[in-house]
């Protein structure tokens, strides 16, 4: 897959450290890797976005953004509120399509959900993907709550005929409860999709390289990894 869609099930989720161990995974791999956020928003102009972050964890990427929006809300709302010019989904998969002709993978991070919107006209994550064809990779929570949201998530993308790549789970917690360990066998089942990965809970805070010597270790082979999910739900389990 040379483009990559990474969504979240909603915010808050892990979707810009799972990007992180995405590329960091595949620049081990020996792969050249761009990270492309559709629209940041929440940030000074100044201040570091998720794109420069994913880069400060995974290494060498090369870091885009589309649009930068200063206050934290939806794309569109954000747009709308500071009378600047909205991202549209075809300006997504044109910026999308550029970093595919210079680089082996491309990671295009959503903001939010699958379903925010980006422009006046609706537009969103799912759109840009729609006219990219390329495969999504939905981040989700690990405990209560997670089963709904990732079903209504995959449901959308079989919805639009997206190929729904898998479910990483963007924290996992170092001390799971009952309804995190059965997501483990859960997950895969309502959406129908694999389980790439888990992410340990605070991995973000983990130093680059110590970051980047890790990765793999939380990931399926798919994503360049070594992660093995029946292993890691029977230990989990255990």
């Amino acid at each position: 897959m040379s483009i990559l869609v990474i969504t979240g099930t909603g915010t808050e989720v892990g979707k810009t450290v799972t990007t992180a161990a995405v590329a960091a995974s595949a620049l081990a791999a020996g792969r050249s890797v761009a990270v492309l956020k559709a629209a940041q928003t929440g940030v000074r102009p100044d201040e570091p976005g998720d794109a420069a972050e994913v880069a400060r964890l995974a290494g060498a990427v090369t870091a885009t953004e589309i649009a930068r929006y200063p206050e934290p809300l939806a794309p569109g709302t954000a747009a709308r509120r500071a009378g600047m010019t909205p991202v549209r989904p075809q300006d997504v998969a044109e910026a999308a399509a550029k970093l595919a002709t210079e680089h082996d993978l491309v990671l295009v991070e959503g903001a939010g959900g699958l379903l925010v919107r980006f422009d006046p006209a609706g537009g969103t994550l799912a759109d840009a993907a729609e006219l990219l064809r390329a495969p999504v990779l939905v981040v989700a929570s690990a405990g209560l709550g997670t089963l709904n949201t990732t079903e209504l998530t995959a449901r959308e993308l079989r919805l639009r005929r997206l190929d729904l790549a898998g479910i990483v789970i963007g924290s996992w917690p170092d001390s799971p409860d009952l309804a995190s360990r059965c997501n483990l066998a859960d997950l895969p089942e309502v959406s129908d999709a694999p389980l790439l990965g888990a992410l340990p809970a605070g991995a973000g805070g983990l130093t680059p390289a110590g970051f980047r010597a890790a990765a793999p270790g939380w990931l399926a082979p798919r994503l360049d990894g070594v992660w093995d999910a029946e292993a890691f739900r029977l230990r989990e389990a255990s």
